[in-house]
Formats: C-alpha cells, sequence, structure tokens
C-alpha cells in the first residue's frame, strides 16, 4: 500500500467538517497519532512546539522548529495540503498558531494526550477560547479503518505471527524471561517494525499478571509462559498477540483445564464478531464460558481494545460499553485466566469487523504450544 492511501488529503478536511459540526472553531494538535493520522507526520514530541492548526474552515498550517523542518517536509504532510511555517529556538512560537488560526475563535480542540505546558501555553495564546478535547472530533474518524489502513493492520499482524512460530529458538528452561525477551525484541525489528512496543515474558507464577513485563527469574520445566508482544510498523499501525507456551516437560493439569476453557472462550468471542453486536455483548461471548467453568474471578481484564495508530484506542470491549460494533473497526480479542501465585494464560488476535462477519488478522495455532 502507498503512503498516499494510508494518508489520503480527503482526511483533512472531513476532520474540518467535523470540527464545524461539533462547534469547535479549530484542532490544535501537537506530536502524537492524531497528527500523524491526519498528516502522516511521525512528529517528534519534544519541549520545542510542533502544532498542527486545523481551523474548521481555511487552510490548515503545520507549526515545527526550525530544525525540524526537513522532517516535516519530507513527510506526507505536504501532500495534503498542509502549509508549513517554522519557529526559531528562543522565540516564542505560540504566535505563530494565534495567526494561523486567522480570527477570533471561541472554542478549540485540543490533542488527547498534549503536554499540559502546551495545554496552558496556548490556553495564554488564546484566552478567550474554550479548550476541549480533540478526542470527540477524531474519534469518529479513526475508529473505522479503511482497507489501506486494514491492509497496514494486516501486514502487522503477519510479522507478529512471524516471531510467535520462531519462539522454540529462544524460549526454553533455564533460561531468564529477560533473556528471551531480548532476543524476541530484536526480531520484532528484524521482521519489519520500527520499535518495539512491549515484550511480555510471564512464566510460572509471574503469568497470573497481566501486565507484568519481565524479570530475571529462570523459567522452569513444564512451566506454562505468557508471550505478549507487539510493536510498530513504518506505516504507524501496529501489531498486538499473545500466545502462551509451556517450556519443556508436561504443563501443570489444572492448567491444562483451564486452558481448554480458555480456548473455546476465546474462540466463541472471535466467532460472535459481527456489526451490530456490542462491545458488551462480545466481552459477555468470551467472559461467558470462562465464568460457567468457575473461573469468572480470574478473568481481570476487558475482552479487547481497539488498534491502530494508537496500540490502545476505541473501540474497547467490555461490560457497559454499548455501542454496535461496525465494519472497518479493528480491535484484540484477548480473554485470559489468571491464579494468583500460581500461572496464567491469556490468547490474543487482532480481528476487524467486516461486513458480513470477522477477519482474523493473526492467524497462528490458538491452541496450547509445547516447546
Amino acid at each position: 500500500m502507498g503512503i498516499d492511501e494510508l494518508y489520503p488529503p480527503d482526511r483533512l478536511i472531513a476532520a474540518q467538517r467535523a470540527t464545524a459540526a461539533a462547534g469547535l472553531d479549530a484542532l490544535l494538535l501537537t506530536p502524537g497519532s492524531d497528527l500523524r493520522y491526519l498528516t502522516g507526520y511521525d512528529a517528534h514530541a519534544g519541549e520545542r512546539l510542533t502544532c498542527l492548526v486545523l481551523p474548521a474552515e481555511g487552510e490548515p498550517t503545520l507549526v515545527v522548529p526550525r530544525l525540524e523542518r526537513p522532517a516535516a517536509e519530507a513527510s506526507p504532510a505536504p501532500a495534503t495540503g498542509v502549509r508549513i511555517v517554522d519557529h526559531v529556538d528562543g522565540t516564542d512560537p505560540y504566535p505563530l498558531v494565534v495567526a494561523a488560526l486567522d480570527g477570533p475563535v471561541a472554542a478549540v480542540g485540543l490533542a488527547d494526550r498534549m503536554w499540559a505546558e502546551q495545554v496552558l501555553g496556548l490556553r495564554a495564546a488564546l484566552p478567550d477560547a474554550a479548550q476541549r478535547l480533540a478526542g470527540e472530533v477524531l474519534r469518529e474518524l479513526r475508529i473505522r479503518k479503511s482497507p489501506a489502513e486494514v491492509a497496514a493492520l494486516a501486514e502487522a499482524g503477519a510479522a507478529i505471527d512471524e516471531v510467535h512460530l520462531r519462539m522454540g529458538e529462544w524460549l526454553r528452561p533455564g533460561r531468564t524471561e529477560a533473556e528471551v525477551a531480548t532476543d524476541i525484541a530484536a526480531a520484532i525489528r528484524a521482521v519489519g517494525h520500527v520499535t518495539v512496543d512491549f515484550v511480555i515474558v510471564a512464566a510460572g507464577p509471574n503469568g497470573a499478571s497481566p501486565h507484568h513485563g519481565t524479570s530475571d527469574r529462570p523459567i522452569g520445566v513444564g512451566e506454562p509462559v505468557v508471550v505478549d508482544i507487539g510493536g510498530t510498523m513504518a506505516s504507524g499501525y501496529r501489531s498486538d498477540c499473545t500466545r502462551t507456551y509451556v517450556a519443556g516437560g508436561s504443563a501443570p493439569a489444572d492448567f491444562l483445564d483451564y486452558y481448554a476453557v480458555l480456548c473455546d472462550a476465546q474462540r466463541a468471542a472471535v466467532a460472535a464478531v459481527r456489526p451490530g453486536i456490542t462491545g458488551a455483548a462480545a466481552d459477555d461471548a468470551a467472559r461467558a464460558p470462562i465464568a460457567g467453568a468457575g473461573y469468572g474471578a480470574a478473568f481481570l481484564h476487558r475482552t479487547g481494545h481497539g488498534i491502530g495508530l494508537d496500540g490502545h484506542e476505541e473501540p474497547y470491549l467490555v461490560a457497559g460499553n454499548d455501542r454496535p460494533l461496525e465494519a472497518g473497526m479493528a480491535f484484540s480479542i484477548e480473554p485470559g485466566i489468571y491464579l494468583a501465585g500460581r500461572h496464567g494464560a491469556r490468547i490474543e488476535d487482532i480481528v476487524v469487523c467486516t461486513t458480513d462477519g470477522v477477519q482474523r488478522l493473526n492467524t497462528t495455532p490458538t491452541e496450547l504450544i509445547a516447546l
């Protein structure tokens, strides 16, 4: 897929229309996924101000530090129709934002994860403008992926699958979680990711902590090991996939019992995905079999999260989310069972809701993998 397909100019037009419809005069977006979504520019986040000024009407302007102007000009941003202006070190960049607005404004939408010092700087520069979250506008544009975005996510999914298929090269008894993670991280980069976002290698009792990370604890014979890995591709789109392994020997009998339940629950949740089902109902599809087998209290987190330019974004598959799924929405299906002090397991695939069902973007087996 071409960069122009991933970051088309009409996104800016759609965002301007949505900004006006939301009662905002402009969006002000500092480095992050929203800025990249609209312009393709993967801007450096730092103390020097970079800010896309997107008025509801008029010309979009990208304010950048002068030393970063070459990077901005080399990005897809100019092809989207964005005008670039720069500021030099030692000068105040906020008047450039005000000038780009070209008139008084009553309300602006700020990037949801803007640094506090920039929020306060914009408040001082625009004292009469109410500040709201740009996510109110952009969430609805980003939540349904285009065919090019789905293709980018599929590329990321295939790449991380390659890493899981090589796990037998690294994961074995006697090696520490951290040693295994180092090898995995190198492989994540080798298959095309430009950054490694996370590597969880959680063996034995550490597997009972969903966000364990790694440690210097050696992996024991027959221990279940949860491996949750992901990264960002050059496209900006992300991978995230979890498989559970057994490192040599035989897994504990109680683990084998609940892993079979987990496997059935994950498949049931994937099969339940279709347009019209709510996020809460998809969550329940995974949760019901686990609760029915007596492990409900050991399923500690939501069933899934959206994915795209962010690792976690809308939609969320969680109790209370009554928004129906729609074609183009991409998210994880990742139920888990965690028994404190003993072991745990999780199975995670990225899927896309299609017009008539679901497409799995991770295609490696979900059965327990003995190495």
